[in-house]
């Protein structure tokens, strides 16, 4: 397992009880390197959307909590903060939460000489992610894409 991996893997591990205790959940945990500096980003959610109240103690019980566990070698900048209205849906726990919505998907290549789609979420699997738009189905490869997140419609 990558270093960046186990730290995000041990970081939801810290987070299960605050959150629990804070009435959120997890929505995603990522370690990635912006501009040189490195980023712990926290994202968490519940019904409703979560506020700055919610994220300001949920990352203060993070901070003390990886302070103590002192397992990332790297400096880096904690982040706590809700996923946005144009998330990405990285895991399948996201893809079922978003059947049904309009999602946005782009690909690493061109299909059809276009890397940009929309349509409604149908269906997904472990190799595919389907969607519809003008009712025509898409069936796209998930190795084939580079991301998916919900479509901003204002």
């Amino acid at each position: 397992m990558a270093k960046r991996d186990t730290y995000e893997q041990r970081t939801e591990e810290l987070l299960l009880p605050i959150v629990a205790k804070h009435n959120v959940e997890i929505y995603d945990v990522e370690f990635v390197k912006e501009a040189g500096e490195w980023y712990l980003r926290a994202y968490i959610d519940k019904e409703g959307g979560v506020n700055i109240l919610d994220c300001e103690a949920v990352s203060r019980e993070l901070s003390d909590a990886l302070d103590v566990a002192d397992y990332i070698e790297e400096s880096y900048i904690l982040e706590v903060s809700s996923p946005g209205l144009g998330r990405t849906l990285k895991k399948d726990k996201h893809l079922e939460k978003s059947l049904g919505e309009e999602v946005e998907i782009k690909t690493y290549k061109p299909i059809d000489k276009c890397k940009e789609f929309s349509g409604i979420l149908k269906a997904y699997d472990k190799d595919t992610i389907t969607i519809e738009n003008d009712n025509n189905e898409m069936i796209f490869q998930r190795a084939d894409i580079a991301v998916v997140r919900l479509a901003l419609d204002f």
